[in-house]
């Protein structure tokens, strides 16, 4: 069966966006971002797709398969990469293709379908994994030089970095205020607006395998533990993170934490510290409803 949907998914992307999606499905679910996750659930009414039990499932379980590519097409393609791009962006540029796309949806996880209590519907979850896309657009074969600074600044060694966005904050250069979001590569700026940290800074292995960021609520880190972290944060960031507040947003989507400058500097005057951008030791703290998004409607 998972055959079929990766067949269909290429096929679908290859096809375009004039592949229409069966009315009868309804699709729900959202993005996890402190998962790095999309999850989605394909519900099909049976009555109204004319199909009987129990001699119908299998005609039900082959049409939802067959359906999906078309009902996620738009929540693929409306993934924000950075704060200016979505992959329908990178697509229109020319910097991806639908063919791409559709090898990488070819990685869904496909949950066994399950009939509703009152036999109305047949449902079938779905889960694609965000850091198989991001790895696919980590083009650099080694990291570009990270910033340097003649400024020295009074600091220790860290473990890692935390940066805590999750209240409103001004977005730099306009006179509006908002949480950061998330996206697949974030930027993070000093508040001199000199670039701190990008994706090819990161050691492509390590950006392949984990993306550049860990995105968390301000609960994984304020734990009841010697290091106040979730157990699985210190793997990444360790027991002594430098804690840094964001002083504003930036991006068309506010996207991009901006940093005080004399934080930035702790960072990017010791090489111990520049070490920690380069292995991608960095967490990114988000108000809780911006960890969630839910999938995009296929009619928008």
């Amino acid at each position: 069966m998972k055959r079929l949907l990766s067949t269909g998914l290429v096929l679908f992307f290859l096809a375009g966006t004039g592949f229409g999606a069966d009315p009868h499905i309804d699709l729900s679910g959202g993005i996890s971002w402190d998962r790095m996750e999309l999850n989605a659930q394909a519900a099909l009414n049976l009555a109204q797709a004319e199909i009987r039990l129990p001699a119908g499932r299998s005609q039900a379980e082959e049409l939802i398969s067959n359906e999906f590519p078309a009902l996620i097409q738009a929540s693929l393609l409306a993934i924000p990469v950075d704060s200016s791009s979505t992959m329908k962006d990178l697509i229109d540029r020319g910097e991806f293709t639908l063919h791409s796309i559709g090898n990488l949806a070819m990685s869904a996880k496909r949950f066994p379908p399950a009939l509703s209590q009152d036999l109305s519907s047949l449902s079938t979850s779905y889960s694609v994994d965000l850091t198989v896309i991001s790895s696919a657009l980590v083009r650099h074969r080694r990291p570009t030089d990270i910033p340097r600074t003649l400024q020295g600044a009074a600091g220790g060694t860290y473990t890692g970095i935390i940066i805590f966005a999750d209240q409103a904050l001004p977005v730099h250069g306009r006179n509006i205020s908002a949480r950061a979001l998330p996206c697949l590569f974030p930027k993070i700026w000093d508040s001199e607006m000199n670039l701190i940290y990008q994706r090819n800074m990161v050691e492509p292995e390590k950006a392949r395998e984990a993306g550049i960021v860990k995105y968390v609520g301000a609960n994984d880190v304020f734990m009841p533990s010697p290091s106040g972290l979730e157990s699985s944060l210190e793997s990444l960031v360790g027991t002594n993170p430098l804690r840094i507040l964001s002083r504003s947003v930036y991006g068309v989507r506010p996207t991009d934490p901006v940093i005080d400058r004399n934080d930035a500097l702790l960072i990017i005057s010791s090489e111990e510290n520049r070490r920690l951008l380069r292995e991608g030791r960095v967490v990114i703290v988000l108000h809780e409803s911006a960890l969630g998004s839910p999938l995009t409607n296929r009619e928008d």
